[in-house]
């Protein structure tokens, strides 16, 4: 299991492994403020880079054991920083000013509110199950869809395409195979479990307004993930 593993019982104090996580952070949001800066019409693409990397950043949070206090201190102030940018540029490359979206804030809230439930409980999988679900499957779900979404369908005033919403089934799909593999072996129910999420992922990322995707399909897909691995076992 990733969580026990040997050589976390000799890994670096606190403060260097908070270092390695701050550093991944700020080495992805400066990435995508440079191509922000010294590139044209690519504000979409520097959001999907900072919405993709920043995800797998608890990744690093998971193997490096970083304290759940840690983990809840940052969501806070990345949660703060997120609803400044709306007012102020901040970080013109990931929010507009005046965007009517507050994606950004529900991404850093619910990544708060998954180290506060699952850090706890040491199912750190669970938490990292949700996150990587939005930063993998909606990241490249926005990607595919724009740039090759030809086959497009509209619900309640919300317009999708059948490549971004594939593409968002698919990568939530390898996503939950790859942790639940890697936690819980290769069982039959893994496979049942994974394809469950990806498709409630899938469901709830397309009726989702103004942002609120960053919230309900992390926190949605970590607690069905939890509960269905529980119930399966």
């Amino acid at each position: 299991m990733l969580h026990s593993l040997p050589w976390l019982e000799s890994v670096p104090p606190l403060w260097l492994k908070i270092g390695v996580v701050a550093l991944g952070l700020v080495t992805i949001v400066l990435l995508a403020e440079t191509l922000h800066r010294y590139t044209e019409n690519k504000s979409e693409l520097s959001r999907k880079i900072v919405h993709i990397g920043t995800g797998n950043v608890i990744l690093l949070a998971w193997w490096l054991q970083i304290p759940e206090a840690v983990g809840i201190a940052a969501s806070i102030v990345t949660s703060l920083v997120a609803l400044l940018s709306y007012y102020i540029p901040i970080l013109p490359g990931i929010n507009s000013v005046g965007r009517q979206s507050l994606g950004t804030f529900f991404y850093a809230v619910s990544i708060g509110i998954l180290v506060a439930w699952f850090w706890p409980l040491q199912q750190y999988q669970y938490a990292a199950i949700g996150i990587l679900i939005m930063a993998w499957g909606d990241g490249l779900a926005g990607l595919i869809g724009q740039q090759w979404g030809k086959h497009q369908y509209h619900i309640w005033g919300i317009k999708k395409s059948w490549e971004g919403s594939l593409t968002m089934f698919g990568a939530s799909y390898v996503v939950c195979c790859l942790i639940l593999v890697s936690v819980q072996g290769n069982l039959w129910q893994t496979y049942l479990v994974a394809a469950a999420i990806a498709l409630f992922a899938t469901v709830v990322e397309t009726f989702s307004k103004l942002g609120i995707d960053n919230l309900t399909v992390p926190l949605g897909s970590a607690a069905l993930a939890f509960f269905l691995s529980q119930f399966l076992a």
